[in-house]
């Protein structure tokens, strides 16, 4: 019993530190607001009257973790499914290395499919995590995560932490 009541208490106090650290992205620029959930992540291309490109680099290196946050507009009746397949067919699968991962479907504050892949970047084995996030019957956003395979596979808690954190303002 005093086991399973340390391990309740480790728990919550691991959950309330996660909560501490995160950080929330807002910027007038964008219709969006997310949670990035450490302060590793920090921002590197901010949003300007001509881009509404967002990009957080995971420490120092690129390599550690990016996210490229971008917004598409698609025909009416296109769903997220639909967009990750067509950006798999079109797209990814064009990369040097590319091996085809899973498709699932996420829940969040906005729903939507969760894409994962790997490839290659200059001989280093990269993985990548691509959150097609739907807001309304034209509007796609997508959080593209990439990063070397051995990173980016720690990452996955936080990268869905943010997923889930994406909301319209």
């Amino acid at each position: 019993m005093r086991s399973r009541t340390f391990l309740l208490a480790v728990t919550l106090s691991l959950a309330f530190a996660t909560v501490a650290i995160a950080q929330s992205f807002d910027n007038p620029k964008v219709e969006y607001t997310l949670d990035m959930p450490s302060p590793s992540w920090h921002l590197s291309s901010v949003p300007d009257d001509v881009s509404q490109a967002v990009e957080f680099i995971n420490g120092q290196d690129r390599g550690d973790g990016l996210l490229k946050i971008r917004k598409m507009v698609v025909e009416a009746g296109v769903t997220a499914d639909q967009t990750a397949h067509n950006d798999k067919d079109q797209n990814l699968r064009y990369q040097r290395g590319y091996v085809d991962g899973k498709q699932d479907s996420f829940s969040g504050r906005v729903k939507g499919v969760v894409l994962s892949y790997e490839y290659t970047n200059g001989g280093k084995p990269m993985a990548g995590l691509i959150y097609y996030l739907q807001t309304d019957p034209r509007t796609i956003y997508t959080l593209r995560f990439t990063g070397r395979r051995d990173k980016l596979l720690l990452l996955r808690n936080q990268t869905d932490l943010s997923a889930r954190s994406f909301k319209l303002k």
